[in-house]
């Protein structure tokens, strides 16, 4: 079922679809570039994006870097509501993280 679409009117450019207690976001691959200011690649091998709920993304991101972590986009707040940092893990995929 979708619970949270952005916008909320005309075409979407991302959904939350929901299954019981599991959700899973999905966004549409229209620019050339994403909020996180990489360029979008299209889908091959194992590289994902993957968008992880935390309760707190500044301390987070805090944790993260000082583990060694690459930080591609600092805490910036959203028009839509959240709070969003972009991570870089180990292989190379990158990790939104939202509050």
């Amino acid at each position: 079922m979708e619970s949270y679409r952005f916008p909320e009117e005309g075409e979407p450019a991302f959904v939350v679809l929901t299954l019981g207690a599991s959700e899973i976001g999905l966004g549409a691959m229209t620019a050339t570039t994403g909020i996180h200011g990489e360029p979008l690649r299209p889908a091959s091998g194992h590289r994902i994006e993957l968008c992880v709920d935390v309760d707190e993304v500044d301390a987070t991101v805090h944790e993260a870097r000082a583990a060694g972590f690459e930080v591609v986009v600092a805490p910036v707040d959203q028009p839509w509501g959240e709070r969003i940092a972009y991570l870089r893990d180990p292989d190379g995929n990158l990790v939104m993280l939202t509050s």
